[in-house]
């Protein structure tokens, strides 16, 4: 079955996401977040500016989970994939405690009609539902072209 989610994304990861620069989208967290093993292989994900609206819409083309890391193995993160993930110096060093991961490459990422979604809460992650989509589920047809792309 095919999940939709929600990524709030800060600059520049947004921007280079959607240049296609960025092909991996890393979330760390201390402690078991409800998205961590209900990403797959072609759900859909929103991706929207932090403190802005929903810009674009990518399907997944894999995702791994890592549990119990500790910073020498995020360390090994850090070196196999930062080429992919494109992050700074600072937000290794942040996410030096984290416990778990999630790794998404993110492929056939379109752009869609700037959305403004009433989201008041300080989650980075949501998986989406029938009754908690903000109202992004209407877009499927925006999202279904995209994935008809060729992968990027």
């Amino acid at each position: 079955m095919k999940n939709y989610h929600l990524a709030i994304l800060r600059q520049p990861y947004l921007r280079l996401l959607l240049s296609g620069s960025k092909k991996i989208e890393s979330r760390l967290t201390k402690t078991k977040r409800p998205f961590i093993d209900r990403i797959n292989p072609d759900d859909i994900v929103f991706l929207k500016q932090s403190s802005g609206p929903v810009l674009a819409a990518a399907s997944v083309k894999k995702a791994e989970f890592y549990h119990d890391l500790n910073p020498h193995r995020i360390r090994q993160l850090k070196q196999r994939y930062n080429h992919l993930i494109c992050a700074d110096r600072d937000y290794w060093r942040q996410k030096s405690g984290s416990r778990f991961a999630a790794l998404i490459w993110l492929n056939n990422i379109k752009p869609i009609p700037p959305v403004k979604i009433n989201k008041k809460d300080w989650r980075a992650w949501v998986v989406l539902t029938e009754q908690n989509n903000f109202g992004l589920l209407k877009y499927h047809r925006e999202i279904s072209r995209a994935s008809t792309l060729p992968n990027q």
